[in-house]
């Protein structure tokens, strides 16, 4: 039996930002997500450990930087070899649910139309529900996933349309802004936030659980529901950073064509903010529905994304860099013991996998970099890492409290002073190159082997390039 036994949620959102909701002071007004937060110890320093969806949640699963198990694109695969957080719950008596996205085998886009594809089992879920990301979702007929199954099941000529509506995505640049062709009950995102309800329902109570709800927005194309756009239609919203900057590489020189204009940027962030709108009323029914089963007090709620979201800042869109926008997130956490307040300790992404086995009484495996946070929720210390790193293919960042120096492969380096210049306007790399040297040091080390890790993980697929140690020049550690 399970009394003793706290259980674990944990609801991700995918290209959320971490300055776009209420209780941030964002534009978008999310009551169910800030009644949340007010109950929670809040992470004002939270980062991804990857720019980019499969990797970002390839190394939260395993607890491993994604350079040490060559994930360092949307290509990426986690070795089965590998176990997760997900696998240690099942193996320590827990039932292990999933809703949603979860991209740990992003390259084969096939989920099975039941959302239950024989990986997910391997991978630890016993109650598994994997649905489409939103660029696999809408790629036509068959049905690759659950989502677009039922779709298709409710309406052909709906599905049809979905599909055709689909195609204007790609390139990383926002082509078409306009709310999604479905009714909202239609809409991916209600259909996960009323799955996983259904599935909190039926969750066994004789054994504890941890149930992953993993929306697939607010990622592009940012398609809400139209009454979800309306609510935002007429309303300012915050400036971009502007593209212009001192120091900046040349890689970031665009021509004045292809910049993003105001007004283009102004209604994408509308049309976000109504994505993010919809988001919130899915984790308030979620959060009613474990009410309902009556287990809220006896259950740690973690909320949180898998990266950010540019949004037009410094001229670029979605993510695939180590700026402030799309390098932090959103990350509450709640739960039997915790004190609610801010902490603006240095986290990362893939600390939520050994912290979550942490407050269920799982032991946490060995060989992980990933570290747990419990001692911040327990208040036992304020601290927690020195830095944090992010690694993407061509390039990687570390980033402390006051500094962040980004290394790009083609030996164009970039170094902020956080604490005086947060958007990241001023490249000061020539003012302070004994920061850049010592960032840049700390960061070969940890690319080398985190102190944490006692042994390497299992091999996985072959590392593309740029991405195992070998290549440490391309990921900017050796070239000037």
């Amino acid at each position: 039996m399970s009394e003793d036994r706290p259980n674990v949620l944990m609801i991700m959102c995918d290209q959320l930002r971490h300055d776009w909701l209420g209780y941030r002071g964002g534009p978008v007004d999310t009551p169910h997500i800030d009644a949340l937060a007010a109950r929670s110890r809040i992470f004002t320093q939270a980062v991804c450990s990857s720019p980019v969806c499969a990797p970002s949640r390839i190394a939260l699963a395993a607890g491993i930087r994604p350079h040490r198990m060559g994930a360092m694109d949307n290509h990426a695969y986690l070795p089965l070899s590998q176990g997760t957080c997900y696998s240690q719950f099942r193996n320590h008596g827990y039932h292990v649910g999933c809703c949603g996205k979860l991209d740990l085998a992003k390259p084969d886009p096939y989920n099975g139309l039941g959302g239950n594809r024989p990986l997910t089992y391997a991978w630890g879920f016993t109650y598994p529900h994997e649905c489409e990301g939103k660029m696999h979702a809408g790629r036509g007929d068959p049905p690759n996933g659950p989502y677009t199954d039922w779709l298709r099941r409710q309406d052909p000529a709906l599905h049809r349309r979905f599909c055709e509506d689909a195609r204007r995505r790609g390139g990383g640049t926002i082509k078409v802004l306009a709310p999604s062709v479905l009714p909202a009950e239609c809409f991916e995102d209600v259909y996960i936030g009323r799955q996983s309800c259904r599935m909190l329902e039926a969750m066994p109570a004789d054994f504890p659980w941890h149930f992953f709800v993993s929306f697939v927005g607010p990622h592009d194309p940012f398609d809400p529901p139209v009454e979800y756009y309306r609510l935002f239609q007429d309303a300012p919203m915050p400036p971009a950073i502007p593209c212009e900057g001192d120091g900046r590489p040349a890689r970031y020189n665009r021509s004045g064509s292809t910049l993003p204009r105001a007004e283009q940027i102004a209604e994408a962030r509308r049309l976000y903010s109504g994505y993010v709108k919809c988001l919130d009323d899915q984790v308030g029914r979620i959060l009613e529905a474990l009410d309902e089963r009556g287990g809220r007090d006896s259950t740690f709620i973690l909320f949180t994304s898998d990266h950010g979201e540019m949004l037009g800042d410094h001229g670029r869109w979605t993510k695939s860099c180590q700026y402030e926008s799309a390098l932090r997130i959103p990350l509450t956490i709640a739960g039997p013991g915790i004190e609610p307040g801010m902490s603006d300790a240095l986290i990362e992404l893939i600390d939520l996998n050994p912290t979550m086995l942490e407050l269920a009484g799982v032991p946490i495996p060995p060989g992980l970099d990933a570290r747990s946070a419990a001692p911040l929720l327990w208040g036992r210390t304020d601290a927690h890492r020195e830095f944090t790193m992010a690694t993407l293919t061509g390039h990687g960042c570390i980033r402390t409290r006051q500094w962040k120096a980004i290394l790009g492969g083609d030996g164009e380096h970039e170094l902020y002073h956080l604490a005086e210049d947060p958007g990241e306007r001023c490249n000061v790399i020539a003012d302070h190159p004994d920061v850049f040297a010592t960032l840049r040091q700390s960061y070969a080390r940890e690319w080398a082997g985190s102190p944490l890790a006692g042994s390497r993980p299992p091999a996985g697929p072959p590392a593309r390039q740029g991405s195992d140690p070998s290549s440490i020049d391309r990921a900017g550690l050796r070239r000037s």
